[in-house]
């Protein structure tokens, strides 16, 4: 689950650094503190020659899918600012700040760029750059603007040229309101709507290529904590963990970051922000992922060092039934809530319910190159699912005062169920133990 908590890591690490695509924040100079890494940390390698980027003719599909998707929704144009959208369609990754940049895509005619007028030498550099990312670039024209002129007159400008005088403009819908506010004052013939039919439209169901990356993503993680998990010891803080594992995706290639909550804390999903020390016998929870050519995982895993109580294990193999009773019904054509509905039943059969009594989230997030994007796996949500749509899988069971267990994997739904990324965890004492 990561960008719930980022703003926890944040407080927690001062100097934190923020990242365009990993959804947690990493504390700078982790391994720094390491003096010396643990034999499994240090026999990781990298594994960045194993992830393929994503094609420039994978790109235009996507650009021709939105079309249709602009078609369907009867939208005259789709703006994107900066973010994972913009990255999605042009390959360009462009950092927000106070001056508007956008990529526009008519419904029909060439897309176009409005940018600052000192930036466009940036803009034209990546346009050329090789290998090629922004699809057509060859005909996507650059307006710009000055610092004492307006940017939202030059976007009416733009879209006048494309021949777009009325009607609906979709806009991403993570844009700043002062970008979205000054696009819907730019014309009085022209309305700014939500985007979301058309970006999530494209984006929730994933490529071939897209899911070769997030189970990279995936089995990098697995991983890792498993290197992390064999270099634990009593004694050992929640901080110096979390370093540790920074420290392991280092070695991978792959920015990444993992929450640590120790004995009561993990009852609390979020976390705290209070230090803790790890003791045998106590449940300790590790939560969040990396990130593979912009797609990102998104794992959680509950263990002990020594024994387990009766207790522990019993709550363990509830959440674990109440997960795999959640993947078998991921199939394409059932409703999003369906998903939840199969965990909480087996949740609230075994005497933690009902309802959010001790399952206090959602069982689920889309997730891609954002750690949280449409759609979601929660009550009342009717959206039929479709192959090649990933989730996470994460029912927990949190008991205020004691402890809390989650698991957690990403998934891709099929027609006869969904598919794991990685394999569920076995039990509290050995978490990564092959089936």
């Amino acid at each position: 689950m990561p960008s719930r908590r980022s703003f926890l890591l944040a407080a927690s690490a001062a100097a934190a650094a923020p990242s365009l695509t990993l959804q947690a924040q990493r504390p700078s100079g982790s391994s720094a503190e390491i003096k010396q890494l643990p034999p499994a940390i240090a026999a990781l390698t990298s594994r960045r020659s194993e992830a393929v980027p994503i094609s420039l003719e994978e790109r235009e599909h996507r650009i021709e899918r939105a079309r249709g998707l602009l078609a369907k929704s009867r939208l005259n144009a789709l703006v994107i600012c900066t973010g994972t959208s913009l990255a999605y369609f042009t390959g360009l990754r462009w950092g927000q700040s106070e001056r508007f940049f956008a990529w526009v895509l008519p419904a029909t005619g060439s897309p176009f760029i409005v940018c600052p007028v000192f930036e466009e030498g940036r803009v034209r550099e990546r346009m050329e750059a090789t290998p090629a990312t922004l699809p057509q670039a060859s005909v996507t024209r650059v307006y710009t603007w000055n610092e004492d002129e307006s940017p939202y007159a030059l976007l009416a400008k733009a879209l006048k040229d494309a021949g777009i005088t009325t009607g609906k403009i979709g806009v991403e819908e993570r844009t700043q309101f002062a970008f979205s506010d000054g696009i819907a004052h730019a014309s009085p013939t022209l309305t700014a709507v939500s985007g979301t039919p058309v970006t999530a439209g494209c984006r929730a169901v994933k490529s071939p290529a897209e899911l070769a990356l997030m189970r990279l993503a995936n089995d990098n993680t697995l991983k890792v904590y498993e290197a992390a998990w064999k270099s634990l010891e009593p004694g050992m803080t929640n901080r110096h963990v979390s370093d540790l594992i920074s420290a392991a995706y280092e070695r991978t290639g792959f920015p990444g970051f993992a929450s640590c909550q120790v004995a009561e804390y993990t009852a609390l999903p979020h976390g705290s922000l209070q230090p803790q020390v790890i003791r045998e016998g106590q449940i300790i929870l590790l939560d969040d992922g990396c990130v593979v050519e912009g797609y990102q995982s998104d794992i959680s895993r509950s263990f002990v060092l020594g024994k387990a109580t009766d207790k522990q294990k019993q709550v363990f193999d509830v959440v674990h039934k109440a997960q795999a009773a959640a993947l078998a019904a991921g199939k394409a054509g059932a409703a999003c809530h369906a998903v939840d509905d199969a965990a909480r039943k087996v949740i609230t059969d075994a005497g933690f319910g009902p309802g959010y009594k001790h399952f206090t989230h959602r069982l689920g997030h889309g997730i891609g190159m954002d750690g949280h994007e449409w759609p979601y796996l929660v009550k009342g949500n009717d959206l039929p699912l479709e192959s090649g749509m990933t989730f996470s899988d994460e029912p927990g069971i949190y008991i205020v005062g004691e402890f809390g267990i989650r698991l957690e994997d990403d998934w891709v739904v099929t027609p006869s169920g969904g598919e794991m990324f990685t394999p569920q965890s076995p039990s509290l004492e050995e978490p990564f133990a092959k089936a």
